[in-house]
């Protein structure tokens, strides 16, 4: 058993995904199985990228030169790669996060780096879509956050329920984006329309 004061080793993690195949019936020493230990816990390394990181790093540069812009902006369809954590299968979809400034912006890409440092965690969708809005929230200090997630989740349309198709949409609001229903309006017809 490892030691719960350090993270298990590569080949700690390597041998329970040796335990697994034979949990399943295969032969791990079989030749299409022998590199499989290796590259299932290097995939895990990735998939899982967002415990090594604070995501809210990527929001603390802003830019205040921003010409006397105080309308919502709004970034669409940022690729969602996540787990769950009940299964630790994946759910995939997309985020949609919007905010509405207030003396400064911040570059584009960090929102998307924000997402995805969220994401590659175990978790549940609903507890992403709020970490995520909380984080810009909190850093950006906008009069407003909104976070829409969509996705399809792999414990329901792969096994359980089998209802392939099904998708998941969790949102959350901060500010004006949930007081003020004509921002909140605004913000939800970029999400669907675009």
């Amino acid at each position: 058993m490892p030691d719960p004061k350090r993270p298990p080793t590569q080949s700690e993690a390597e041998a329970a995904v040796r335990t697994l195949i034979e949990w399943a019936g295969d032969d791990p020493g079989r030749e299409g199985l022998l590199d499989t230990p290796a590259r299932v816990a290097r995939a895990y390394r990735e998939l899982f990228a967002g415990y090594d990181a604070d995501p809210r790093e990527y929001l603390e540069r802003t830019f205040e030169e921003v010409g006397g812009y105080d309308e919502l902006v709004v970034l669409r369809d940022i690729r969602v790669v996540s787990f769950c954590e009940h299964h630790m299968l994946p759910f995939i979809g997309k985020a949609h996060v919007g905010y509405l400034p207030d003396r400064r912006v911040v570059g584009i890409s960090k929102l998307a780096r924000v997402v995805n440092g969220f994401a590659r965690r175990l978790q549940i969708q609903e507890k992403l879509t709020s970490e995520i809005a909380e984080a810009i929230h909190d850093i950006l200090e906008p009069r407003g956050v909104g976070v829409v997630i969509v996705s399809e989740h792999s414990c329901m349309t792969m096994r359980g329920v089998n209802t392939p198709g099904s998708r998941l949409t969790t949102s959350h609001l901060t500010g004006v984006l949930r007081d003020d229903p004509r921002t909140r309006q605004e913000f939800l017809e970029f999400v669907r329309n675009g």
